[in-house]
């Protein structure tokens, strides 16, 4: 059986919310499971060096004009949040909370975190804030507030963004097949072509 696509992300990335509408799609027609892996950008940052796009002079305007066209091009909703970007520690550990049990809902709760942050500008950065949009997708509050704060569940991130420094997933949406990465929504392309291909 071939190897599954690893999607790493941070939920404050703009261009993983592009990624990640379609990524799950793309896997199953190639007859590839997808595995969701949320790290923390700030981490990854700090041994970069790398400062977050919109304080990038030039480089950072451009971002202002290219999410909402991108938003526009894949027919998404757009909201630019604000504040942006966040800490999304509380997120990525109720996701791996999730995903211990029933992956498919950890999927459905990372989207609707995406879709709640980037799709209509709500904010969730703080504790509160995850349990409310989970509780969208039929998800208990309560208990991922209480989850969230368990050391095995603080752990299996810690753990997580270990293994993508290790994996040298340096920036988000960071997407491996076959060991290759593919850094950005916009080599989507060519994580397709990969996959038809197998290879070059």
């Amino acid at each position: 059986m071939a190897d599954p696509i690893e999607f790493w992300f941070d939920f404050s990335s703009p261009y993983a919310y592009f990624a990640q509408a379609k990524i799950d799609d793309i896997g199953a027609r190639h007859g590839r499971e997808t595995i969701w892996r949320p790290f923390l950008l700030g981490a990854v940052f700090k041994i970069s060096g790398t400062p977050p796009l919109v304080d990038v002079p030039m480089k950072g305007e451009y971002c202002l004009e290219d999410w909402p066209r991108l938003a526009r091009f894949q027919h998404l909703p757009w909201r630019m949040p604000d504040p942006f970007p966040i800490a999304t520690i509380a997120a990525a550990r109720a996701f791996y909370w999730l995903d211990e049990t029933d992956p498919a809902k950890a999927k459905s709760f990372a989207q609707a975190c995406f879709d709640s942050y980037f799709g209509k500008g709500i904010q969730i950065g703080k504790p509160d804030e995850v349990a409310a949009v989970a509780e969208t997708v039929g998800i208990d509050g309560a208990a991922l507030l209480e989850a969230i704060q368990q050391p095995e569940i603080k752990d299996k991130l810690r753990v997580n963004v270990e293994a993508a420094v290790e994996k040298q997933v340096f920036g988000s949406p960071m997407i491996i097949v076959d060991g290759e990465r593919f850094w950005g929504s916009d080599r989507i392309w060519m994580v397709k072509k990969w996959l038809q291909s197998g290879g070059w």
